[in-house]
């Protein structure tokens, strides 16, 4: 079994602040980026805290449904990712890790957890009272798993289909107040490394939230040049937006004749690579060019320079998800769509408007 002693040890801090932060210490001072890294390192390691143990142990809570019946409530977190996948993306992680703990607050058994290495099959997923579905699905996925369970609320992606629960942030609103901060910097050739959407497994060049409103904002102005746009594409969505797509499209854009003189990437792990690519170019952050992403992840406070990213907020993003989901259960017979606002955390890589 995993010990304190060895989350300490990697995250580095000592074994009493992992004990307290693990058993939801309230009155513990610490930053919320070293209580995420430990909640996350602990995870990785497949640590159980004997709260998280005996809480494994209660009975189901007794929902009452909109027929007023009472029902354990068991239910499915799909996932998008495989598990090697969510492991080098600490956002998902933390989005997943809300989602469980949420559901042991309400003692709501978590009945499977798919990722896309196993098929989701409908039929399993018969008899259980919903399913959250975390991240990007195709559309034809989720019709047929409507068809078998009650209840689908979607978290952190909105699948355009106004039936279904979702709660989400905004990033294309998150990439114009980006791009507004940068231009009132004096930043003037924006580049962006991000990945394409895909659709029911089509690729849509420029559908993906952070790319369309990148195009719109410089189109708006006239200064749109589709050489600083840098996509990668992969057969699923949560492989476009690794570190090493970043590492690879940023060379592409430092290639240019002319580069650019601001990089914004799609999520930190690609603000990583574009470190990187940075760096073998012989180039400083951010004297030469800087840097920009999204999502926040413990990691980006401990870059050389610290990473200026939008923070996205996972944690409220899964607790809400099971917030919606208890709703339902709970007889709400319409649909909500939530958005959770982000917040802009300026640091070294980049000039502060």
């Amino acid at each position: 079994m995993v010990t304190i002693k060895e989350i300490a040890k990697a995250v580095g801090v000592s074994s009493g602040t992992v004990s307290r932060v693990l058993n939801y210490d309230q009155t513990l001072s610490i930053s919320e980026p070293k209580r995420q890294a430990i909640i996350e390192t602990a995870e990785a390691l497949n640590y159980a805290t004997p709260r998280a143990r005996r809480s494994a142990q209660v009975q189901p809570l007794q929902i009452a449904m909109a027929s007023h019946a009472d029902v354990s409530a068991r239910i499915a977190v799909i996932h998008f990712l495989a598990p090697n996948e969510e492991l080098v993306d600490p956002y998902y992680v933390g989005v997943r890790l809300a989602i469980e703990a949420r559901c042991r607050e309400y003692k709501i058994e978590i009945a499977r957890v798919f990722n896309p290495d196993v098929p989701v099959d409908p039929s399993l997923l018969a008899g259980l009272s919903a399913a959250i579905i975390v991240g990007h699905h195709p559309r034809a996925e989720i019709e047929s798993l409507a068809r078998t369970c009650p209840h689908l609320i979607m978290a952190d992606y909105n699948p355009r289909m106004p039936q279904f629960d979702c709660v989400r942030a905004d990033l294309g609103e998150a990439t114009v107040n980006i791009l507004d901060s940068l231009d009132r910097a004096g930043y003037g050739r924006i580049g962006f490394v991000g990945g394409y959407e895909l659709m029911d497994n089509d690729a849509l060049m420029h559908g993906e939230q952070r790319c369309k409103a990148f195009i719109e904002w410089h189109e708006a102005r006239g200064r749109y040049k589709p050489q600083l746009l840098a996509l990668g594409q992969s057969e699923r969505f949560g492989q476009n937006l690794r570190l090493e797509t970043g590492y690879q499209q940023a060379r592409t854009l430092l290639a240019l004749p002319e580069r650019p003189d601001a990089i914004v990437a799609a999520n930190d792990n690609m603000a990583i690579g574009t470190y990187r690519a940075i760096q073998e170019a012989g180039l400083k952050i951010p004297e030469d060019i800087a840097v920009i992403a999204f999502n926040d992840i413990p990691v980006a406070q401990f870059l050389v320079p610290p990473l200026s990213t939008m923070r996205i907020p996972g944690e409220l993003i899964g607790e809400t998800a099971v917030d919606l989901m208890v709703e339902r259960l709970n007889g709400r017979d319409y649909s909500k769509h939530v958005t959770i606002p982000t917040q802009m955390v300026w640091r070294g890589s980049a000039r502060k408007p």
